[in-house]
């Protein structure tokens, strides 16, 4: 019998009509068996997510104000899914004793996990399925990383005793038992996990859009949506921002070939986007998969004549770096030049001490900084058999009057970064979609 592990996000789950939904798509399909949930979302534009809430009322008890009043929102929350779904079930007790671990400083980590856990419970309940705590089958590492096969053993081995369950998303334990969250989204990590552990046929993640689109609706009008694409095209255009699914969500699942559908709780019917291990290029498909980008970035030009031949100097560049907890995003080089591509943020208030510091570690001719730049990312694994497409790119991005600031192309050609100011980004993208797309 096929196996699916379903995971629902915060817009799915923010009160009792989507709670109804979300019943209905798993009851729809009984391989539906093992379901990941989120904290309820937002209800309308000027709600809150509980998760936020949470985080408020550890901020309020840090400096010694009372939650009282606040907290009362977040138990209305979920008393009133309870009310609208006319369940049985008393979580009293549950809101009380999280109410007071917050107020006991339990930890950050512990508030926010909390709105997963209840609406899990409460989900669980009106399932008819079996609850799994994931702070039992989730675990980190001492240095707060996870701890991937531990939890894989365990999340495999308690999912064996359960025909059907439910299991909280964004969090697991440390090794002394308190909670430890992911990053935010990390909910789709956890599905990710669930699914890895079940060696399950299919991972359709549930969330409030159709599946990826060809560009962001923002920029570009009607952009086309993305019906199959691969772990590694994902992994670029998540990574530059097209971010319906956590980028990390694709490691688990990959190492199983696990396939995940992307589908709208909205709308079922839709087909959404199959997110495959590899497929071969199709010759009616287009020749791009999708364009990305993101704003918010530096590049730091490093000039010395002879740099090249000089044993040990990017070593020294991305030691000192490494020491002002600034990464390369990006990095371009010739022989008496590099130029890293950097995050305006990490920059922004070391900028003169590590130039300063640079040119005492590589006695540079000359160092400069660049502020003000953007990022945008053409994937396509079409694009290596394909001949011109950079120059194609170039020249839709220079018919719109944009200068390029740098190329990047990675050695597996699946795609082109280029570097271009923010004022020219959102044509940049306009610019590119419009060549490739007709």
């Amino acid at each position: 019998m096929q196996l699916k592990v379903v995971k629902f996000g915060g817009s799915s789950l923010s009160d009792t009509e989507h709670f109804m939904r979300v019943a209905s798509i798993i009851k729809a399909d009984p391989t539906r068996r093992y379901v990941v949930a989120s904290a309820p979302g937002k209800r309308t534009d000027d709600d809150q997510k509980v998760t936020d809430m949470l985080y408020t009322c550890y901020n309020m008890i840090k400096n010694r104000e009372d939650i009282t009043d606040y907290y009362q929102k977040i138990v209305e929350r979920y008393t009133g899914i309870i009310s609208g779904l006319n369940l049985n079930f008393d979580i009293t007790g549950e809101l009380e004793y999280i109410k007071s671990a917050m107020m006991a400083r339990s930890g950050r980590d512990f508030a926010a996990s909390r709105g997963e856990y209840l609406n899990s419970l409460i989900l669980a309940k009106y399932l008819g399925f079996d609850f799994i705590d994931a702070e039992n089958v989730i675990f980190f590492k001492d240095n707060g990383s996870f701890d991937e096969e531990k939890t894989n053993e365990a999340m495999k081995a308690e999912l064996k005793k359960h025909k059907n369950a439910v299991i909280p998303g964004f969090y697991g334990s440390m090794p002394n038992g308190t909670i430890k969250t992911f990053t935010r989204g990390g909910s789709d990590i956890t599905g990710s996990i669930v699914a890895r552990a079940s060696n399950a046929d299919l991972y359709e993640n549930w969330t409030d859009v159709s599946g990826f689109l060809m560009a962001d609706p923002r920029i570009v009008k009607d952009p086309l949506p993305i019906s199959t694409v691969t772990y590694r095209e994902l992994r670029e255009l998540s990574y530059m921002g097209a971010g319906v699914l956590h980028e990390d969500s694709i490691f688990p699942v990959q190492k199983e070939g696990i396939t995940i559908n992307i589908r709208n709780t909205n709308h079922p019917e839709d087909e959404g986007t199959l997110i495959v291990p590899n497929m071969y290029t199709d010759e009616n498909e287009h020749l791009i998969t999708g364009v990305a980008g993101k704003k918010g970035f530096s590049v730091i030009n490093i000039e010395k004549n002879r740099m090249g031949g000089e044993f040990g100097f990017a070593a020294r560049v991305f030691k000192c770096l490494d020491n002002y907890a600034i990464h390369t995003e990006h990095l371009a080089s010739g022989i008496d030049t590099m130029s890293h591509i950097v995050s305006t943020k990490e920059l922004n208030s070391k900028m003169d001490e590590l130039v300063t510091e640079l040119h005492r570690v590589t006695d540079a001719d000359n160092i400069t900084v660049d502020t003000g730049l953007a990022l945008v990312a053409v994937v396509g694994r079409g694009m290596k058999e394909s001949k011109g497409t950079a120059a194609r790119i170039f020249s839709a991005i220079s018919g719109a009057g944009v200068n390029v600031r740098m190329i990047d192309q990675g050695s597996s050609e699946l795609n082109i970064v280029v570097a271009i100011y923010e004022s020219d980004y959102e044509k940049t993208i306009q610019a590119i979609y419009n060549e490739f797309i007709k």
